[in-house]
Parts: C-alpha cells; structure tokens; sequence
C-alpha cells in the first residue's frame, strides 16, 4: 500500500477483496503448495543446463583433460548434501517441531487485535529487520525488496579475471563477514523494536549493503596486484 498510485489496488488485488478474507487465505495456500514443485522442475532445468554446457572454469583452461567431470564427482557430493539436509529436515519435523515456532502462532486468531511483537517467519526476519531501520514506509518497502534483490547481484558482479572466490584471499574474509552480518540480521528481527536493537540494526543494515561495493573493489584491486 506504500506504493503511490497502485499501491492500494495491488494490495486489493492480491487480497481479493477489501479485507484479508477466505480467498486470501486460498491464494496463499495455492502458492505455497505449487512453490515446490516449480522450484524443482529449475533445478532440473538448471541440472541440464549444467550438463550441456558445463559449470565455472575459474583457470580458463582451454584443455578437456583438466576440467572435472559432472559425474561422478559433482552429482556425488550434491547427492550426500541433499541426503544431510533431508536428515536434518526430517529431525526437526519429527523431534523438534516447534522448534523454529512462535508462541504468538498458538493464540487465537483475533481480526481485531494486532500482536505486539509481530514478526515473519525466521528466514525472512534479516530483510525485516532492514525494514524496521527506515523510518519511512515506502522507503522500507524499497530497502526490504532490494535486500533480497542485492543476493542475485552477487554473482552477476563477478567480473574479475580469476572466476573463483578462492583465488581472492581479502574476497573470502569479507565473504565469512557478509554471512556473520546476515545471521546477526536474522537474529535481530526476531528482537523488541527498542535500544540497542534498533541502532545494531542500522549499523547491520549498513554493512550489509557496503558488502557488495567492497568486494568488487577489492577484486580488481587484487587482480591490478597479480599483473
């Protein structure tokens, strides 16, 4: 509703009505019960994709005999990846199901009140948190949208001559950094809206966004000292 001129109508549009109602909730429900599969059949896409074409080269090697095979080395260590992760999956759901829940989910649904502490679920509360720093609200929205759209330029910014974080030593330390400042993000959109949590999450938000400029720099930087 922050946007101007459509804001109003888009909210209405995906709301299906005036107010969150039935159909909202069947929206939602639809959406998530086809997010799966739709999330499957890129990474089957992106799997052929990765086989015809092939992955990285960050050597530049024009020479067959020096590039690794897709299989079985590659396929392999995905496939004990997705068997840690399923375990790990299935350990949280069957022994500890409420373990990522929030009391406030146990309350009764009342349209009338709004919880004190709202918040989304844990792995949106780092671009929450960014929200909650600006105090203006169509400033937030844009902040919010452009913390999550910043993840996607990362890659796109690797413009160097080594195609490989490894090869950068400064690079791996500001990346370690960027991971440490994204999980205390996460850690405090879960906290009360108060001191010192609200300025940590300026200083966070901050940081978070001078990851992307330092890294590239710092590349070239590197790549002028290995010529």
């Amino acid at each position: 509703s922050a946007i101007p001129y459509i804001g109003q109508f888009t909210v209405e549009w995906i709301w299906g009505g005036f107010s969150i109602n039935n159909d909202t909730l069947n929206r939602f429900y639809s959406i998530h019960f086809i997010l799966p599969f739709m999330i499957i059949l890129l990474v089957f896409i992106h799997l052929m994709i990765l086989h015809i074409t092939g992955s990285s080269n960050p050597l530049h090697s024009k020479i067959n005999a020096y590039k690794i095979n897709f299989h079985p080395y590659f396929s392999i260590k995905d496939l004990i990846t997705i068997i840690l992760m399923f375990l790990l999956f299935m350990i949280i759901n069957l022994q500890f199901p409420y373990l990522l829940g929030d009391p406030d989910n146990f309350k009764m649904a009342n349209s009338m009140i709004t919880p004190i502490h709202i918040k989304p679920e844990w792995y949106f509360l780092f671009a929450y948190s960014i929200l909650r720093t600006i105090p203006n609200k169509l400033g937030g929205v844009i902040m919010l949208f452009f913390s999550i759209f910043i993840l996607y330029l990362i890659p796109m910014n690797n413009s160097n001559n080594l195609k490989n974080n490894k090869f950068y030593f400064l690079n791996k330390i500001l990346y370690w950094w960027f991971i440490n400042i994204f999980i205390m993000l996460t850690w405090l959109g879960g906290q009360m809206i108060e001191y010192p949590y609200t300025n940590m999450s300026m200083i966070y938000t901050f940081t978070y966004f001078l990851y992307l400029s330092i890294s590239f720099y710092i590349n070239n930087i590197w790549d002028l000292l290995l010529k």
